[in-house]
């Protein structure tokens, strides 16, 4: 689960910096905030927000992942999802804003490869794998700095009972969240939650409808194919780096 999960948040996160470097989108929405201070985590299914009409009012659990869990290991679920919420929001409106034609950034990604903003195209992941190594590493880079300060730059930690998806830099930088009441605050994290969750949907179905599968919905509206493999952060372009000649030998040998 654990190199499902980092190779998923990798996979999508490249893809939504990829899109949103060519068009803008901004900070992701109302955060969590920290709970009363206490000596240790008191977080139990009981206490995590994000039930409603769709799950009958009550936490959909189908496999009983929550019965086996310690509360820092919900806290560690709670946190994963958000992360992979915001990532999912911020692909599926790059990938949408691209794709129906909005304006992308002027300029170049490269100069010394003559490589522009323009030259990477529409169509998702096609984007990513036109994208010079060096502005991969870059990419790469950040989202590696940003995972380094969420876990080891925030105290207390959010599985001895800080904030669930606290990121340093990014966590509400104009300071929006302290001018809200509770009220407000509670349903922004609430909707935050589901329009996360649907975007995590969306995505993996935009993905599929990539590899030529049948999505409802998305069959018509044009999502180009794509070739390479959507879980690697390199494609063809990169093969002079180590171990991906060899990773590119596996595409197409799955099934997919």
């Amino acid at each position: 689960f654990f190199f499902f999960a980092t190779s998923t948040f990798i996979s999508v996160a490249m893809l939504s910096l990829t899109v949103n470097s060519v068009s803008f989108n901004g900070p992701a929405l109302a955060p969590r905030v920290a709970p009363a201070a206490a000596a240790g985590v008191r977080m139990g299914v009981s206490d995590m927000e994000g039930t409603g009409p769709e799950t009958g009012g009550k936490v959909f659990d189908p496999m009983g992942l929550s019965k086996i869990a310690s509360a820092e290991t919900l806290a560690w679920y709670r946190a994963a999802e958000l992360k992979h919420s915001r990532v999912a929001m911020a692909a599926v409106t790059g990938w949408a804003w691209v794709s129906s034609g909005g304006p992308l950034f002027p300029g170049y990604l490269s100069v010394e490869q003559g490589v522009t903003f323009e030259s990477l195209g529409r169509d998702g992941y096609a984007a990513w794998a036109a994208v010079p190594e060096a502005g991969k590493f870059q990419i790469l880079g950040v989202i590696g700095i940003l995972e380094i300060l969420s876990e080891s730059a925030v105290k207390p930690h959010y599985m001895a009972g800080g904030t669930p998806g606290k990121v340093p830099l990014l966590w509400d930088p104009l300071g929006f969240t302290a001018k809200l009441s509770p009220e407000t605050l509670a349903r922004k994290r609430l909707a935050e939650l589901k329009n996360g969750r649907l975007a995590m949907i969306g995505i993996f179905g935009m993905i599929s409808a990539s590899k030529g599968l049948q999505v409802p919905g998305l069959d018509t509206v044009g999502i180009k194919p794509y070739a390479g493999e959507v879980m690697a952060p390199f494609a063809a372009g990169d093969a002079s780096l180590p171990f991906v000649s060899g990773m590119l030998e596996k595409i197409g040998t799955y099934g997919y």
